[in-house]
């Protein structure tokens, strides 16, 4: 199939994933890093599956997911959570989705993360804010799953800074101290190791508005992606997954948000977009260098493209 547009790294094209992945050839992408279309009560103009029907729409996809990896690859998917219409109670089908990715599908389950948008407005409206009977739902889970049970992986790529506590405690030093917890605290804990290791949370916005794209989709009138993949969430896992030169596959690429931190990353990529006007739109963040990836929230990680 002829992409719709290339760089020096990448390739994207217009298609559906599922027509297009059965040419992908087998274990040869090192990482899969998506966010499909979530199993919202109402329906959005991209697509998306009722909650009753998620798990057998996106199984397929999943299957063939497994298949193109390699056997140290990982595949990483975002998935926000849904109510239950009509009621203030929690849909369970991303849960029923990631059992049936480990069980039928045979992946493991690396580790569960979370992402944190402080930016995210309250809702639902009629559960939080006019009955106020639930809280603002500000977390989305980010399961890290992989076809063997020893991916690829290097925390000391996604190190953060060390909080001014440790700062000092580097400084001054530590005895050999055992904590009420069981914990054996050795003085080597306060070595200097180049950063702190990350916690399983993402803290970050998804409020874009003055990248390339957005700035050039408002130019030229188009539709701007009502759904985009914050530039932090790839950028994470891209480093944290694989090495330069490897192959990152977004299947449900939107706006190619994946594709772009891959470039930057140095990560050869491969996205696939069904919506033929969001696909050549998202070569708008391919055609100079932007100065911001536009997310403006406080960002947990400092991460260096």
């Amino acid at each position: 199939m002829k992409p719709l547009y290339k760089t020096d790294l990448g390739n994207a094209y217009c298609a559906d994933s599922l027509e297009f992945l059965p040419s992908i050839a087998d274990e040869s992408v090192d990482l899969v890093v998506t966010s499909p279309p979530y199993a919202l009560h109402f329906k959005k103009e991209y697509g998306n599956a009722d909650q009753h029907e998620y798990v057998d729409w996106f199984l397929p996809f999943a299957r063939e997911f497994k298949r193109v990896l390699k056997p140290d690859g990982s595949f990483v998917l975002n998935l926000g959570g849904a109510w239950t219409p009509g009621a203030p109670t929690r849909s369970l089908y991303h849960f029923r989705l990631l059992l049936a990715l480990c069980d039928d599908v045979g992946f493991n389950l690396c580790q569960e993360f979370f992402w944190y948008n402080p930016a995210k407005m309250p809702a639902p409206a009629e559960w939080v804010n006019v009955r106020r009977v639930r809280v603002k739902d500000s977390v989305e889970y980010i399961f890290w799953l992989s076809a063997s049970k020893f991916p690829k992986a290097d925390n000391a790529k996604v190190l953060q800074a060390y909080s001014k506590d440790m700062e000092r405690l580097i400084k001054r030093g530590i005895k050999q101290t055992k904590r009420p917890s069981g914990h054996n605290i050795k003085t080597t804990f306060a070595a200097d190791k180049g950063g702190s290791i990350p916690p399983n949370l993402i803290e970050c916005g998804n409020n874009e508005s003055n990248s390339r794209y957005i700035k050039e989709s408002k130019r030229q009138g188009q539709k701007v992606h009502p759904a985009r993949f914050p530039a932090e969430l790839p950028r994470f896992f891209i480093q944290f997954l694989t090495e330069p030169g490897d192959i990152v596959l977004d299947p449900f690429a939107g706006s190619n948000t994946t594709g772009s931190v891959a470039e930057k990353l140095g990560r050869r990529w491969v996205s696939v977009e069904k919506d033929r006007s969001y696909a050549k739109d998202s070569e708008l963040r391919f055609q100079q260098p932007e100065d911001t990836d536009g997310d403006s929230g406080q960002l947990l990680f400092n991460l260096a493209d």
